[in-house]
């Protein structure tokens, strides 16, 4: 693996904890995000850069002359209007490519899409076979096509689509998933398993490490999905959060029931309580199954490192100290 790393959107969930990871095995790593980072690591070195100025982007590359990029900045909400307010995962990274290809220290560059270039719960027959329901994935179709339009900045690189990543640091939105669990507030929607290809962010940082190691001719202009191999049980992994974290057992509501509140959450969002945090938007994307090929990625990276329940216990004991901060 390279010695010399750039991880770009180094603030984010999987930034961090990819960075972190880097470090502990000894590699120099450097962050670049838009963003200060909220931790502090020994030998990290941080450079505050946004993606879409393209003369700064390539000032930073050439000065810190990396030998792999790990490309995770990006705009990843669902809230955007348009095309226009995705702009980093656009001109950003057509900027990052271009910068590439101005940088000859850069050897392999991995770029993060998204399974969302796919509405949920539909699988696609083909690396480039795209069906987005979202602006956010709209966008990431337009980052692989860049990608493969300019050759990733004519290195060696590949593509992933990481799924829904659960784990300790995630996103305020996830968090208020968590205090409902914690709090006892969370319900199932009917007792189906609902199975769900999800990846432990221990084992999606583990997967692109070993993509930062891989063979040349394992990867090159390549898609990779990263999540846990196995697709976890919907109910079970919630029930596992449950247990862990001392809360009361979660109520079983049958569907319809939870139909009616679907429609009733969507009349209170429409009359601009945007925080209510259960609607038909939610009530589909809870329903909906997905299973991802994971193969070519387990041939490549091999075992994981976390069991589902090993996750569980380590992202517990921050829920823990999350919400008790917070008191």
């Amino acid at each position: 693996m390279s010695k010399r790393i750039l991880v770009t959107g180094s603030s984010g969930f999987i930034g961090a904890c990819l960075v972190k990871a880097l470090l502990g095995r000894g590699f120099e790593v450097v962050g670049l995000d838009i963003q200060m980072p909220d931790y502090s690591e020994q030998d990290f070195r941080f450079e505050q850069c946004d993606i879409l100025n393209p003369g700064q982007l390539e000032r930073v590359l050439l000065k810190c002359r990396p030998q792999a990029i790990v490309h995770l900045a990006a705009r990843t909400d669902l809230n955007g209007k348009g095309l226009s307010d995705y702009a980093a995962n656009i001109e950003g990274v057509e900027n990052l490519v271009k910068a590439v290809a101005n940088t000859p220290t850069v050897q392999r560059c991995i770029y993060t899409s998204s399974q969302l270039v796919c509405r949920v719960g539909d699988v696609p027959k083909g690396e480039q076979d795209y069906c987005p329901n979202t602006m956010y994935g709209q966008s990431k179709v337009f980052t692989e096509k860049i990608v493969r339009q300019h050759d990733g900045g004519g290195t060696e690189w590949c593509l992933v689509r990481p799924t829904t990543v659960w784990g300790a640091g995630m996103n305020p939105h996830y968090q208020g998933f968590f205090r409902m669990v914690y709090r006892g507030r969370y319900f199932h929607v009917g007792r189906g398993p609902l199975y769900k290809s999800y990846g432990y962010i221990g084992n999606v940082v583990y997967q692109y490490q070993k993509l930062l190691a891989a063979p040349v001719e394992q990867i090159q202009r390549r898609m990779f999905y990263l999540a846990d191999y196995e697709p976890l049980a919907l109910n079970a992994w919630v029930d596992a959060l449950q247990r862990e974290l001392g809360s009361r057992s979660i109520l079983v509501i049958p569907k319809s029931l939870a139909k009616i509140a679907a429609v009733l959450g969507d009349l209170i969002n429409a009359a601009g309580v945007k925080s209510f945090p259960f609607n038909t938007f939610r009530l589909n994307n809870i329903l909906t199954e997905y299973r991802y090929d994971l193969a070519p990625t387990e041939k490549v990276c091999g075992p994981l490192p976390y069991t589902m329940e090993q996750g569980v216990q380590e992202t517990a004991v921050w829920i823990r100290t999350l919400l008790k901060n917070k008191e």
